[in-house]
Parts: structure tokens; sequence; C-alpha cells
């Protein structure tokens, strides 16, 4: 079992920069993949980015590629996703995910968080 909780999220002008965390209780998180989507109100689940649990495979959606970063530091039990150019369209609900494998469907997913609030504003 893995539990994990989101923060980081507010608000922030467009152009500006949040770094969200999601930090993971439970056993072995060092062997989940981890990834973060976004929902936007009215609008369906969305991927973001992805990491493997060893670090090796990097996945980002084509609307967040070389602004976005995600990192994690499994001293600390901690996956992190630095968000810079941020612009109106990336205000949304913030979920980080842990799964068996990396995936840019959250089917695979096991276990979420319960999300946090990022608004930019124009």
């Amino acid at each position: 079992q893995v539990q994990l909780e989101e923060s980081g999220g507010g608000l922030v002008q467009a152009g500006g920069s949040l770094r969200l965390s999601c930090a993971a209780s439970g056993r072995a998180f060092s062997s989940y993949a981890m990834g973060w989507f976004r929902q936007a109100p009215g609008k369906e689940r969305v991927f973001v980015t992805t990491k493997s649990w060893a670090g090796r495979t990097t996945y980002y959606a084509y609307s967040v590629k070389g602004r976005f970063t995600i990192s994690r530091d499994s001293s600390k039990n901690t996956v992190y996703l630095q968000m810079n150019s941020l612009n109106p369209e990336d205000t949304a609900i913030y979920y980080c995910a842990a799964g068996p494998r990396v995936s840019t469907d959250p089917g695979p997913y096991d276990y979420w968080g319960q999300g946090t609030q990022v608004t930019v504003s124009s």
C-alpha cells in the first residue's frame, strides 16, 4: 500500500513557476513508476509526465515538454514536478500517481493522491 500526498499548488501569473511535491508513504516507493496527471474543470484527467522507478525512462506530454520537469528523490520518498513558463491552459488539479510501470494512460496506476490545485492567471 502506498499513500500519496501532493503539495505546492497555488495561484501564479502567466510566465511564472511552481514546484509540486508528492510525498509517498508506505512500502517500496522506489519500485514504483511515478506519474503526474492533471484535470481541468469539465475535462477528463490527462497525462502530464511519468518517470520509471529507476529513473531511466521519462515521458512528457507534448504540451508541457521543455517547460515541466519530473524528478524523484528516493531518499525522501518524494517526486517533484517543476513547472516553468506557466500559462492559463495549465490551470488544473494536478494528481500524482504510482504504478508498476510507466504509462501515459491513467489505468495502470494503482495509487493516487488527492490532487493539488494550480491556477495560472493571465
